[in-house]
C-alpha cells in the first residue's frame, strides 16, 4: 500500500482578505502551508503534492525551501485541479490517496489515521461532524423557516479514496463539483463517514486566522518535542574596507576571509537551526569545494536552514547570537542587525537577539586576528 497526499492550494483565497492568498499568508510564525504540509508529515505521510497557481509567485517563494515534495498546477476551479493532482500522481505506484484542504492547517494526526483506516471497509471516507445546531431558512435578512438537521453532517478534509477509483471518478467528471466526496458519489462509490473534529477548522474569513493561531498555539503547549542547537564560527582579518555581519554591512579597515562572504554571525546562526536538527552543519549542505558558493551571500544559506526546519514542522522559538571580537564596535549596529535577521528568518523581532563581547586582549580574538560568534536556537515541532 502506498498512500499520497494531494494538497488543494490553487485557489486565490479572497474571502479570507489581504493582498495574498490565504494558503500563502503567515500564521503563527509559519505560513499556512507550512503548518497543513507538517500535519500530514507528523502522520507519517512522505509522499505529498501541492497543486498551486504556477504563476503566483507566493506559492513559489513558500514552496522553494521543501525537499521531496511535487507540485502539480492548478486549473480554473477546485475540480480541475484535483485531477490534475491526480494525473501527476498516476505512474507512481499510489494506491491510496489523501485530498486535502490547503486552507485546513489545524488538522489532527488522528482524523488523517482514522479516515484512512476506513478505506480498509471501502473505496472512500472522509470526516465529517454532525449538525448540532438548529437550521433556518432565510431571505432578505428574516427567517423564512427551519431546516431539519438530522442526518446533516458540515463536511471536512482530508477525504480519502481508492487512488484508481478516484482518478477514475474524476476523468469521467463533465461538470463542476464542490468537493471530491460529490465526485465519488457522482462515479457510485460508496462514502464512509469517519469523526471529523471541531478544530479542524477551514479558513475561510479574516477572523478565522487568529482562532486557528489559538488552535495551533494550544496544540503546541502539550507537545514536549523542543530542541536546542549551538553554532560556532570563526573568520580571520584578511585585507578589505569592511566586514559584513548579521547581514549588515559594516565599515572596518579590514574584512573578514572565507569562501563565502564569510558573515560569522549568520554562519553560526545557519548551524544552530542545522543542529537543532541533527541536519549537520553549513558545510554539508553547501559544500566549500563548490565552486558556486564562492562570495556567495550568507542569507542564501540561512533561508535554507530555515525553510528545512518548516518543512520538518518546526517553529523558531528564538535565536540568540554572540559575537566576539574586540573590533569593530557591534553595539551601533546591534539592533540593525536584529531586524535584519528577523527578517530573513520571518519571526518577530523580539524573538531574535544579537549581541557582542570582547574577549579582554586574549586569544586570537583578543589579539585582532579575526571575530568569533556563538549561537543558540530553539526549535520547536508543531
Amino acid at each position: 500500500m502506498t498512500i499520497a497526499v494531494l494538497i488543494v492550494a490553487a485557489g486565490k483565497g479572497t474571502r479570507a482578505g489581504g493582498d495574498i492568498a490565504k494558503q500563502w499568508r503567515p500564521l503563527a510564525g509559519q505560513r499556512v502551508i507550512d503548518w497543513t504540509i507538517a500535519a500530514f508529515k507528523r502522520a507519517g505521510c512522505d509522499t505529498i503534492m501541492v497543486v498551486r497557481d504556477p504563476e503566483n509567485e507566493h506559492a513559489a517563494e513558500a514552496l522553494a525551501g521543501y525537499d521531496n515534495l511535487l507540485h502539480a498546477d492548478g486549473g480554473a476551479d477546485r475540480s480541475t485541479s484535483v485531477r490534475n493532482g491526480l494525473i501527476a500522481l498516476k505512474d507512481r505506484g499510489i494506491t491510496r490517496v489523501l485530498i486535502h484542504d490547503a486552507a485546513r492547517p489545524c488538522v489532527s494526526t488522528q482524523v488523517i489515521h482514522e479516515t484512512l483506516a476506513a478505506l480498509d471497509h471501502a473505496p472512500a471516507a472522509a470526516p465529517g461532524l454532525a449538525v448540532t445546531d438548529a437550521l433556518w431558512t432565510g431571505a432578505e435578512g428574516h427567517v423564512t423557516g427551519t431546516q431539519d438537521r438530522n442526518a446533516l453532517f458540515a463536511a471536512q478534509t482530508p477525504q480519502a479514496f481508492h487512488f484508481d477509483a478516484i482518478l477514475a471518478a474524476h476523468l469521467a467528471l463533465d461538470e463542476v463539483a464542490a468537493d471530491d466526496v460529490e465526485v465519488a458519489r457522482k462515479a457510485g462509490l460508496p462514502v464512509r463517514i469517519t469523526q471529523g473534529d471541531v478544530n479542524n477548522i477551514k479558513i475561510t474569513r479574516p477572523e478565522d486566522f487568529a482562532r486557528a493561531e489559538h488552535i495551533l498555539r494550544s496544540s503546541m503547549d502539550g507537545i514536549p518535542d523542543i530542541r536546542l542547537g549551538n553554532g560556532y564560527d570563526v573568520h580571520r582579518f584578511g585585507p578589505g574596507d569592511h566586514v559584513i555581519l548579521c547581514g549588515i554591512k559594516v565599515p572596518h579597515d579590514r574584512g573578514l576571509q572565507g569562501h563565502s562572504d564569510a558573515d560569522v554571525g549568520m554562519h553560526a546562526v545557519t548551524d544552530a537551526l542545522y543542529g537543532a536538527m541533527a541536519e549537520g552543519d553549513i558545510g554539508r549542505h553547501f559544500p566549500p569545494s563548490d565552486p558556486q558558493w564562492k562570495g556567495a551571500a550568507s542569507e542564501i544559506f540561512l533561508r535554507h536552514a530555515v525553510e528545512l526546519a518548516r518543512s520538518k514542522g518546526f517553529v523558531i522559538s528564538n535565536v540568540d547570537c554572540t559575537l566576539v571580537c574586540e573590533f569593530p564596535k557591534i553595539g551601533p549596529h546591534a539592533e540593525t542587525m536584529r531586524t535584519q535577521m528577523a527578517e530573513i528568518m520571518g519571526l518577530d523581532r523580539d524573538r531574535v537577539s544579537v549581541k557582542a563581547t570582547t574577549s579582554e586582549r586574549l586569544g586570537f580574538t583578543g589579539r585582532g586576528e579575526g571575530i568569533a560568534a556563538l549561537t543558540t536556537a530553539t526549535l520547536v515541532r508543531a
